[in-house]
C-alpha cells in the first residue's frame, strides 16, 4: 500500500484549513503558500472535497473555503476517500484474483492489514490532529514564515548561506 501525493496533500490541505477555520473562509492561495502545494493541484483536490461535502466555498471578496462541519466530525479516512485514494494493501484490489486468477497465499493477511489501516484512519479526526503538539508547533512556524515573506522581515537567526 502506498498513499500517493494526492491523499497526503488532501489531508495536509484539510488540516491547514481546519487550523485556520476560526478566521473565516481560507483562500487556496494561502494554503498553497504555507504548505508548498501548487494552487492548481489544490483546486483539483478541493473540487473533489467539495463534491463529497467536506468543504464549502464562499465566493467574492473575503471568500475561500471552510470545513462543512466541525473538525472533530471529519475523519482522515473521509478526506482520503474523497480524493479517490485507495488504502488497499492487496495486489488484487481485494478481488482475490492475485495468483493466476485465484486467491494468493497471503491474501487474508493483506485484507486484514487494509482493514486495520481503514479502522485507524476512521478513528483519527482533523480535530484530533489539530490538538497534537507537534502539529501546532509546525503550524506556528509556517505562520511566522508566511508573515516574514509578506513583510520582508528577516528572522534574527537568519543565515543567508542556508537560505
Amino acid at each position: 500500500m502506498k498513499l500517493t501525493t494526492k491523499g497526503r496533500y488532501a489531508v495536509t490541505a484539510m488540516l491547514d484549513l481546519a487550523l485556520h477555520a476560526g478566521h473565516g473562509p481560507v483562500k487556496l492561495a494561502e494554503i498553497s503558500e504555507r504548505q508548498g502545494i501548487s494552487l492548481s493541484y489544490l483546486e483539483q483536490l478541493f473540487t473533489r472535497l467539495r463534491r463529497e461535502k467536506l468543504v464549502v466555498s464562499t465566493r467574492g471578496p473575503g471568500g475561500g473555503y471552510s470545513l462543512s462541519r466541525g473538525s472533530d466530525d471529519i475523519p482522515v479516512s473521509a478526506v482520503i476517500m474523497a480524493v479517490d485514494e485507495n488504502v488497499d494493501t492487496t495486489r488484487c484490489g481485494g478481488l482475490a484474483n492475485c495468483h493466476n486468477d485465484q486467491r494468493c497465499l497471503t491474501h487474508e493477511l493483506w485484507m486484514e492489514l487494509s482493514s486495520q489501516i481503514r479502522t485507524f484512519l476512521d478513528q483519527i479526526t482533523l480535530g484530533e490532529l489539530m490538538r497534537n503538539g507537534g502539529v501546532l508547533e509546525v503550524a506556528e512556524r509556517q505562520e511566522r514564515e508566511a508573515r516574514q515573506r509578506h513583510t520582508g522581515d528577516v528572522p534574527v537567526n537568519f543565515d543567508p548561506v542556508r537560505a
